[in-house]
């Protein structure tokens, strides 16, 4: 059973805004199944994913390895959680939660953590591979301020399947992430973030990033955590434990089987594991570049206004046949100066245009 507000919930906003987003690129769009062609065997490797900057880093052939060396020298990707910082001095949340409500949206995720593993918060999990790998100012805290303060819901997103301040081998396939859940301390340190988070930040819903670290009975029990302390939460559908997987993927010819699973998954929408109440198909309407802010994003990167629109239209003025659809859009800040791009404060501009119709209903 999903809460009775995300039923009326209808547009979203997710934001993703790393370390990454201080280099802030990432290669043109290639379809994967065009990569194999190309003699590349490790997609992910090639991905236009600008928050993967730092395990493309990890392919010395891959075009983000050519763009940093000539950009950036030989400076490691920890040194860009510096910068991220020092931008934080002008950040506002409030004109962010602001311009959100305005555009029309009910909830807003920002993503707590990410791949890279860097927290943006003040975490009291000690991490013991790279000391003070946060956010010194509270990010998480004041952004759930601002837009509580819009009338807003607050989701978060924490990365429980891939950490790389944990495990930094290279990932090139889908199986390849599995194989790089970290083991050792790492399951107990994602359970203390995320119960820290839910304690702190109530928030309204919890989205687990690729999988769970633990065992089953340690999900089920985080998940009856997250119930017990936000009684009208939504959990997304990718907090399943990932060991069954890996078991699975040492069996011979399992790594092929898993790759053309994964891609008929993706082309049908569905998400990775079970429903715990709520599905996240990832690019189910819209494909190509995303996932963090991108500053030589390609054409095409951006939706147009009556694509925008179209978008809206069909995913949330009108209803799912079971009546909890809805859209997300994605917004990546920039990371050296905590601001928001012009081009995409362009489209939400677009989108408060949009005039309250009949019962509710959004329309141009």
């Amino acid at each position: 059973m999903v809460a009775s507000w995300w039923s009326r919930a209808g547009l979203g906003i997710f934001v993703h805004w790393t370390p990454a987003s201080v280099p802030g690129w990432a290669p043109p769009h290639v379809p994967a199944a065009e990569l194999p062609l190309a003699g590349r065997r490790s997609p992910l490797g090639w991905a236009p994913y600008a928050a993967w900057y730092e395990n493309a880093l990890r392919f010395p052939d891959s075009p983000v390895s050519a763009h940093h060396r000539a950009t950036h020298g030989t400076r490691p990707y920890a040194a860009f959680g510096g910068d991220f910082n020092d931008a934080l001095e002008s950040w506002d949340p409030t004109e962010w939660a602001r311009g959100f409500r305005a555009a029309g949206a009910r909830y807003v995720v920002l993503v707590a953590k990410h791949h890279d593993g860097f927290c943006l918060w003040p975490s009291e999990a000690a991490h013991p591979h790279r000391a003070r790998w946060h956010t010194a100012r509270d990010v998480v805290g004041e952004f759930a301020e601002a837009v509580r303060a819009e009338g807003l819901r607050l989701g978060l997103s924490y990365s429980g399947g891939l950490d790389w301040s944990f495990d930094d081998r290279p990932i090139g396939t889908g199986a390849d992430a599995v194989a790089a859940v970290p083991r050792g301390g790492y399951p107990a340190y994602a359970g203390a973030q995320m119960r820290e988070l839910i304690r702190r930040y109530r928030p309204d819903l919890l989205w687990n990033d690729l999988a769970w670290p633990g065992s089953p009975t340690e999900a089920q029990r985080l998940l009856e955590y997250y119930r017990f302390a936000v009684p009208h939460g939504i959990v997304n559908d990718q907090l399943s434990p990932y060991a069954p997987m890996r078991r699975a993927l040492r069996l011979p010819g399992a790594r092929a089987l898993y790759g053309s699973w994964e891609r008929r998954t993706a082309a049908r929408g569905e998400g990775p594991g079970p429903c715990h109440g709520l599905r996240t198909p990832e690019h189910a309407r819209r494909t190509g570049s995303a996932l963090g802010y991108n500053r030589d994003a390609p054409p095409g990167t951006y939706p147009g206004r009556e694509e925008l629109e179209s978008l809206v239209r069909e995913s949330v003025v009108r209803e799912s046949p079971d009546g909890d659809g809805g859209l997300l859009l994605d917004v990546a800040p920039r990371g050296e100066d905590a601001t928001i791009p012009a081009e995409q404060w362009l489209r939400l501009r677009w989108l408060a245009e949009l005039t309250p119709g009949p019962a509710g209903e959004r329309s141009p």
